[in-house]
């Protein structure tokens, strides 16, 4: 008991410090200010860095030498004020995202993925029922936080149904939905969200250098089944036998969905089907519209791999909400779209102010400096390959107490961390794979995250004393093994050299 205490003291206090912590919006703004001063302190004190390259036409090494550009002198100031809507509007995530959500909001609002996720679960033996509540959690994310809102509750009322604690049930969901919040199967909002990130920052050294939403899609879908293999295994053999019996009410059993949702399943079933077919007459003939060179991994095809995805959840989701009568008529579908979008509000403001940061760190150099300086450190140290790889891993865990928007965490360590690893020979999807294993590993004890109080709100509807310190206790089990467990298996696919995804290797 006493250190079950002992965690929970160590985690209230980093609640604390977290709440102290200003809005992410105003991180960045503080950032940018940051720049904006050192980038003049360190061109008055001649801050430079010399590094070799090879030139990708010639193959020739050449060698650059990089100085510090203040932003408070002349040309530095009208670069400020002429490229804020450029900023904003050429940040790659921007795009990608929003195209992404268009489509997943109308799959969401016409009761798509909610009716999916019950039929799942209505027709579910009882010995499968845990591992069936974890990889829809972890599956869920393809539709950004509706897991939290849907699956988190639903899980409560399923384990209550097959007569199991309904917080084990409700922790199995949570453990899924947050801590697998990085893996699936398949290409979600949070892949192209990253991958914009990750393209922003490869560019302060490979100006050509684009991470595609797929840069780590096999890495990911081997992850899935992890983190179900995982969560399964904590949620029955330490979660169940530590909350015991449960002595509550009856519950009403989950119910099988209505007939009006059976037939829109049905039409979704048919839209899923046309859209399948449409992408294979565009990719599988010879000199293919989508694939005409027959090479799938840098074809038409790869590139437009949001908009192909977009039509795997919008075309369904329509189709669905016709059958189910919960879509009638255009302005209904407008309706669902702008409520969607209406959803990434804050990531847009976020970016909006990332954005200038981002700009601010290019334009002044520091970036390639410290990414030069950090990358020479290690390898004159040889601090590199997996030890680096790990402790960079623990690092994003222990950060992610702290400032809980993996967002906002991406855009502050990539243009740091993607250029220096590329430095030392490791890609910008490989960067980018292990921070989302620690970001994601400590979502479920971050109560700091934006839907932690929500699950301890689900979770005093069965106990009415059950706070966040016990909903932290409960969740710690789920976040070590899934850290320990995710970067042994990150260990395993860097040793056998495994590709991430298609087209990305582990290394530059």
């Amino acid at each position: 008991m006493e250190k079950k205490k002992g965690i929970t003291t160590f985690l209230d206090k980093v609640e604390k410090a977290g709440n102290r912590l200003p809005h992410p919006v105003t991180l960045f703004v503080f950032l940018a200010v940051a720049i904006v001063l050192l980038s003049a302190l360190f061109e008055r004190m001649g801050v430079s860095v010399t590094y070799d390259f090879i030139n990708a036409q010639t193959q020739e090494v050449m060698t650059n030498t990089v100085v510090a550009k203040s932003l408070l002198a002349a040309d530095g100031i009208r670069h400020m004020f002429t490229t804020v809507i450029s900023n904003f509007t050429g940040f790659f995530a921007l795009g990608t995202v929003f195209t992404i959500i268009v489509a997943v909001s109308v799959a969401e609002g016409s009761g798509l993925i909610s009716a999916l996720m019950r039929k799942i679960v209505s027709i579910t033996p009882a010995k499968l029922v845990t591992a069936t509540v974890v990889f829809l959690g972890v599956m869920s994310n393809v539709a950004s936080s509706t897991g939290y809102v849907v699956l988190v509750p639903l899980g409560a009322i399923i384990f209550k149904s097959f007569k199991k604690h309904p917080i084990a049930g409700l922790a199995a969901a949570f453990a899924g939905v947050s801590g697998g919040w990085s893996a699936n199967l398949l290409i979600g909002s949070n892949d192209p969200m990253f991958a914009g990130i990750s393209t922003q920052a490869a560019r302060f050294i490979d100006v050509n250098y684009t991470v595609l939403p797929t840069g780590n899609w096999y890495f990911m879908m081997a992850s899935t089944f992890l983190i179900t293999i995982l969560g399964t295994w904590v949620t029955e053999k330490i979660v169940i036998p530590r909350l015991g019996e449960y002595h509550g009410d009856d519950e009403t059993l989950v119910e099988d969905i209505a007939l009006n949702e059976k037939r829109g399943l049905r039409f979704a079933l048919v839209g899923l089907i046309l859209v399948v077919a449409l992408i294979l007459g565009l990719t599988l003939p010879n000199e293919a519209i989508l694939n005409p060179t027959g090479n799938i991994l840098v074809s038409p095809f790869m590139s437009s791999i949001i908009a192909v995805m977009s039509l795997v959840f919008f075309v369904p989701g329509l189709l669905y909400g016709f059958g189910a009568k919960t879509i009638t008529s255009d302005k209904e579908l407008v309706d669902v779209i702008v409520k969607g979008i209406s959803g990434i509000a804050s990531f847009l403001v976020l970016v909006f102010f990332a954005a200038q940061f981002v700009s601010y760190f290019n334009y002044s150099n520091l970036g390639v400096i410290l990414s030069v300086s950090g990358s020479n450190f290690l390898q004159n140290v040889g601090f590199i390959g997996i030890p680096l790889i790990v402790a960079f891993i623990f690092l994003t865990a222990f950060i992610n107490l702290f400032i809980a928007v993996d967002s906002a965490k991406w855009v502050i360590m990539a243009p740091i961390f993607v250029p220096m690893f590329m430095r030392l020979g490791l890609s910008p999807e490989l960067s980018q794979a292990v921070y989302r294993i620690g970001d994601s590993s400590t979502n479920i004890i971050s109560p700091l995250m934006p839907f932690f109080p929500l699950a301890v709100a689900f979770c005093q509807k069965y106990d009415k004393k059950f706070g966040i310190g016990s909903l932290i206790t409960t969740m710690v089990p789920y976040s070590i093994a899934f850290l320990i467990g995710w970067t042994l298996l990150f260990i395993v696919w860097y040793f056998l050299g495994l590709p991430l995804g298609p087209g990305a290797g582990l290394f530059y």
